[in-house]
């Protein structure tokens, strides 16, 4: 559970790795307490390779943001808004470090505890999620029931399971507030559009 709230007292181990995504090549500055800090974890390249990229545009939310990964790979890729948020300051500390070390632009990321710090009034094309399973089912489901009141008539949400961490089941459960739809499954994991009729 460390990597999802702000652990202050955790010894801090500041680390870079570096990724080739779709021929480009990122760098990503880690920590000790943030997801997946040794490599671009599978699932979220999964996620990432399976979204529209061809049509994303507009406002796009990188929720539960960690270091940055999606929106400063996204920010390469497609012209869109970018809004980063996460619940650990320090995670948010090393996307500010990877967006000036990958030369982003467009990515604003501040701190949010889910949707909390949002602005009400905005509303995204597009929400892109990796959710935190060791955070409980309770803030996992609120990162998926909760996206329909940040989303456009037409956004459309995207998040990342694997089906042994209840993929099938959230998708049951969160079918009375969206049409969803299996875009991809790989190695366990399922890539899951939702968006409205």
């Amino acid at each position: 559970m460390n990597q999802y709230f702000d652990n202050v007292n955790l010894p801090s181990n500041i680390r870079e790795y570096e990724t080739n995504f779709l021929g480009n090549i990122f760098k990503f500055k880690v920590d000790n307490g943030v997801f997946s800090k040794d490599k671009l974890d599978y699932g979220t390249r999964v996620l990432l390779l399976n979204l529209p990229i061809s049509k994303m545009h507009g406002n796009v939310l990188d929720l539960g943001c960690g270091y940055g990964v999606v929106s400063i790979i996204l920010s390469k890729l497609i012209n869109a808004s970018f809004d980063a948020v996460d619940v650990n300051r320090r995670a948010l500390h090393l996307t500010e470090m990877n967006i000036k070390l990958n030369k982003t632009g467009g990515i604003n990321c501040f701190e949010s505890n889910a949707y909390d710090a949002l602005d009400k009034n905005k509303l995204y094309d597009y929400i892109v999620t990796n959710p935190p399973i060791r955070a409980g089912k309770d803030i996992v489901y609120r990162f998926l029931r909760e996206a329909k009141e940040h989303m456009k008539p037409t956004g459309e949400l995207y998040f990342v399971m694997r089906k042994d961490h209840g993929a099938k089941t959230a998708i049951k459960d969160i079918g009375d507030l969206y049409k969803t739809e299996i875009i991809a499954k790989e190695k366990g994991f399922f890539v899951i559009k939702c968006f409205f009729d």
